[in-house]
Formats: C-alpha cells, sequence, structure tokens
C-alpha cells in the first residue's frame, strides 16, 4: 500500500458520505446532486449553486451553516474557513487529526465538486481590468488544492465531464471510490489549477506590458487526443490555452476526419501566411506543404488567387494545406477539388462551395469567421531540454517598413510592390529563405536550407519546372523580384538571383560585406533595398 506523512496506509476505498458541490459551470449540477442525495450523501452547497440545487427540491446545507459565518464581501469570502478545509484536509486515520476535528466540531468532506470563476471566458470576451480582476477564484482554487492533496481521502471533481464516471463507480461499489480513481482526478485538479494560474499570470503581463515575466507559465485544456504526433510512434494532444486569436484552434470544422497534429501545424502556417493579405485589398490564397509555402498569389478574384499559386510549384501543393483570405465560393471550391488537398481553411464559405467539397468526405473544410491580425502582440514558445524558449510574435509588417534604396538604380513601382509581396512570403518561409516574386505571385521558393545560395538555386530550380509545366517560354524568376528573410553574407547569394532573372532585391541588410553586395547589384544595374528587419524562422 502506498503511505501518506507518518507512514499511515492509504485506504483503498473510501466511502462518501458528506459532497461539497460549489461551481460556476453548472452544467450537469442538478443530476449529480440528484444521484448523490438518492445514495444518501449529505449535500453542502454556496451561493448560486446552494439556491439552484435547492431551488430543484434537493436537501442541501448551506456552507454558512458550516462555518457559523455568512458569506461576506459580496461572496469574496465564503468558504475561507477551518471547518471548510478542515474537512478537507484533515487524515482520517491520524488520531491527532481526528481529535483535532473532534474538539473543533470539524467534519470530515468526502468529495469536493468544483469549478471555478469564468476567467478565461472573460478574459476572451475582452472584460476591462476591473472585472477580470473579479472573475480571478480565490475560494475555489484553495479547495480544489486542498481536497487534491489529501486524495488519500477525498475524491476531488473539476470538469463536468468527469460526473459519469463518479457516479458509475459510486453506484458499483456500495458508493465508495477507490484510491487510483481519486489519484486521476487529483491530478487532473492540480493541471486545472495550473492552467488557471498560467491564464491569469500571462493576462497580468499583457496588461502591465512586462514581456519577459520572472515566472512564465504556460497552460492550456485538452481539446483532443490525436491518432499520433509528428510520426506514428509518437504521442501527441491538441490543448487549448484560451487565446480567441481566429486560426485553427478556435476554427470550426464542417467536414472531414479529424485533423492530425502535422495538420494543425500546417493549418496554421497557412493561414497565419494569408492574412498578411487584407481581404479588403483583394483576394489571396496561400498553399503550404511540411509549414512551408509552395505557393502564395493573389488574384482579381479568388479562384484566380488559387490558380496563381498552384502554379508556382503543382507539385508540391499535393496534398496540401490551403489558405484562403476571402469567403471560398463556389468557382474556387470547384477548381481546388481537382487536386488532392488535406485542409482548406478560410473565414467563411458559401452553401454552393461547402456542397461541391462535400463530395469530397475525407477533405477538411474549416472556417474561423476572421482572420488573425498580423500585427497583433502575443507570445510563441518552443521547448528545449530543461527549457522554454518564449518570444514574442513576429508582428513586423512590410507596409510599416521605411525601406532604405541603396542602390544607384531605385525599383519602379511595379518592382516595389513585387518586393514587397515577397518579403511578406518570406516572413513565413523556414530560415534560409529565398522567394521569387512578380506581378503578386510567387515564382520560386527556396526554404530551409542551409546556404542561401542553395535557397536562392532551388528556388530559381522550382520555377523552371513550373515554366515547364505551364507551357511558359522562360520561368517567371525572369524580371522578376527576390527576397531574402536576412542578409546576404555575401554577393554570392545575389548574383545567384541576378542569373536567375531578378530584377529587384529585397533584404534587411546589416551585413560587414555590405558594400560588396550593394556593388554586385549596381554592376548589374539591380534596384535593391534594405529593410532594416530580418525574419528568421526556424
Amino acid at each position: 500500500m502506498a503511505v501518506v506523512s507518518k507512514k499511515i496506509p492509504v485506504p483503498d476505498r473510501v466511502k462518501v458520505r458528506t459532497a461539497l458541490l460549489s461551481v460556476s459551470d453548472k452544467t450537469g449540477i442538478i443530476e449529480l446532486a440528484q444521484a448523490l442525495n438518492d445514495m444518501g450523501v449529505r449535500l453542502l452547497s454556496t451561493g448560486g449553486t446552494h439556491k439552484a440545487i435547492a431551488a430543484a427540491g434537493l436537501p442541501v446545507t448551506d456552507v454558512s451553516e458550516v462555518t457559523g459565518f455568512p458569506e461576506i464581501m459580496d461572496g469574496r469570502v465564503k468558504t475561507l474557513h477551518p471547518n471548510v478545509h478542515g474537512g478537507l484536509l484533515a487524515i482520517r486515520d491520524d488520531a491527532e487529526h481526528v481529535a483535532a476535528m473532534k474538539a473543533h466540531g470539524i467534519d470530515a468532506i468526502d468529495l469536493s465538486v468544483i469549478n471555478l470563476y469564468p476567467f478565461e471566458a472573460v478574459r476572451a470576451a475582452g472584460g476591462d481590468y476591473p472585472t477580470t480582476v473579479e472573475n480571478i477564484d480565490i475560494g475555489g482554487p484553495a479547495m480544489i488544492r486542498a481536497s487534491a492533496k489529501n486524495h488519500a481521502y477525498v475524491t476531488v471533481l473539476t470538469d463536468p465531464s468527469d460526473y459519469p464516471a463518479l457516479l458509475e463507480a459510486l453506484k458499483a461499489d456500495d458508493c465508495q471510490t477507490t484510491y487510483a480513481l481519486r489519484q486521476q482526478f487529483a491530478a487532473k485538479a492540480f493541471a486545472r489549477t495550473a492552467a488557471y494560474d498560467a491564464v491569469i499570470s500571462n493576462w497580468f503581463a499583457e496588461a502591465l506590458s512586462i514581456d519577459m515575466p520572472q515566472y512564465r507559465a504556460i497552460g492550456g485544456s485538452l481539446k483532443e487526443t490525436m491518432r499520433y504526433g509528428e510520426n506514428p510512434h509518437q504521442s501527441a494532444g491538441f490543448y487549448l490555452t484560451g487565446d480567441q486569436r481566429p486560426g485553427v484552434a478556435t476554427a470550426t470544422l464542417l467536414q472531414g476526419k479529424q485533423l492530425s497534429y502535422n495538420n494543425i501545424n500546417d493549418t496554421d502556417a497557412a493561414f497565419e501566411l494569408v492574412a498578411e493579405f487584407p481581404p479588403e485589398q483583394g483576394p489571396a490564397c496561400a498553399i503550404i506543404k511540411h509549414a512551408n509555402p509552395c505557393g502564395v498569389a493573389t488574384g482579381s478574384s479568388l479562384v484566380e488567387a488559387y490558380q496563381r499559386a498552384l502554379a508556382c510549384d503543382s507539385i508540391s501543393a499535393f496534398g496540401g494545406i490551403i489558405a484562403l483570405n476571402q469567403t471560398l465560393d463556389a468557382e474556387t471550391a470547384h477548381e481546388i477539388v481537382k487536386l488532392f488537398t488535406e485542409v482548406i481553411i478560410a473565414p467563411s464559405v458559401t452553401d454552393e462551395a461547402k456542397a461541391i467539397i462535400a463530395a469530397k468526405p475525407n477533405l477538411r473544410l474549416l472556417t474561423t469567421g476572421a482572420l488573425p491580425d498580423p500585427r497583433a502582440r502575443g507570445i510563441v514558445a518552443k521547448t528545449v531540454s530543461g527549457g522554454l524558449l518564449v518570444q514574442s510574435r513576429d508582428n513586423v509588417m512590410v507596409e510599416d517598413l521605411e525601406l532604405k534604396v541603396v542602390t544607384k538604380r531605385a525599383p519602379t513601382a511595379t518592382e516595389l510592390e513585387d518586393m514587397k509581396f515577397a518579403f511578406k512570403i518570406a516572413k513565413h518561409v523556414k530560415s534560409n529563405a529565398v522567394i521569387y516574386a512578380k506581378n503578386g505571385q510567387t515564382a520560386g521558393i527556396g526554404a530551409g536550407q542551409m546556404s542561401r545560395v542553395d535557397s536562392a538555386r532551388i528556388a530559381a530550380l522550382k520555377a523552371e519546372d513550373a515554366a515547364k509545366a505551364l507551357g511558359l517560354a522562360e520561368p517567371l524568376t525572369k524580371g522578376s523580384a527576390v527576397a531574402s528573410e536576412a542578409f546576404y553574407p555575401f554577393a554570392d547569394g545575389l548574383l545567384a538571383a541576378i542569373a536567375a532573372g531578378a530584377t529587384a532585391v529585397i533584404q534587411p541588410g546589416g551585413s560587414m560585406r555590405d558594400a560588396d553586395v550593394i556593388a554586385a547589384a549596381d554592376e548589374h544595374g539591380v534596384a535593391m533595398v534594405f529593410t532594416g528587419i530580418r525574419h528568421f524562422r526556424h
């Protein structure tokens, strides 16, 4: 048997005689109270929960009768009392604890059913500062933690979805719970309060503009257990942080099977990229494969944007993710279903388009209601061995930058637009990244190479392949603008882009050899601008 302090054996089964019910989310609470009452369990409750149970005609004792003290301060103080916490924390097989309970008139509480003030919901709804603070639960977490600590004797529930499992166990075993079950519920209880406190602490950091607080907690609630992770031998789960940023986590799945780990990762990358293009400025489409874009384009219509994005690399697009910045219409849907696609994500979809997509039942269709704001603040995190890397979201947009022309020739208006377009894409391509663009369409994308020269060459090769597939006389890199997400350390990467046909270059600048790179551009009559900002993406 397991042991507690003072080497007291832990009982396997504990009979539930008294239950404390105090919930903000009252889903299923009346049914639970009724079932517990039918099994002879004494019910204690607080505030609104007490009123609801009493209104259902069930016998229930108000906690104020147990504490001998009324609820005060608008309910802020009601359960923080020795008669409550003593009843939860007492070790029932410890003679000293039992004597203390008897001396102070404390009754044991065997079951606590508690969920918390809806802080996450209030925060997500944009509640003002005082309202948000008022929804920080104090008594709830204290009771949950007390119950979970004393799980040797107390069963604690924090989630209405666990009510059926509890009742099944009680009905099967003379109103008793096993130690294994109490352990499971206790583990979930501590995770719940940890996630709750994480949301609160991160809200404070945001509200007070503290970029890197001394302690950083990141929590979430399990949305679904996945079949596997990046590979079949890895387990995985999808957790929600409560952030209401439009995207894959908040989207509605209209059709298709469960998204995989890789689907979710790629769909997030696709939608964040396409959000760089405001819908009021025209249709845009991004096609993603393995978290990298294989084609991005704008167009006079959504279907044209899709076709132009597909033209960049139709081979890699097979089995990819398609993100759209406007409502998916029937014409675009008809074109998309011609190619095997894993996921489509868009702000909305017409009924006609929905019917067309339905013909492909395995194709996942997600709608988000809106696009994420590329300029919004936020954090991104990555685990490393023994630590957590946290940084602010890369919310810089090229339209907000003061571009510096560094060559003798300034870019034309068309070249400048293609430069900006390409640099937007570069922000979302794994480093080293080189992107050729022409007339609002990617011509070639080189991603994730150890050498920037290799990225430039790979992108050019892809452009040549695309030209052959489309029957073009020359690849779209001829007369294109090229973007590098980080500076050129040598002129060789620039020369590779020029050899592919680029006539204009956008890059951060800042290399020790900028002068050499600028001289090479001038020698070939190429226009180049510096952004002063890089977009590394690892």
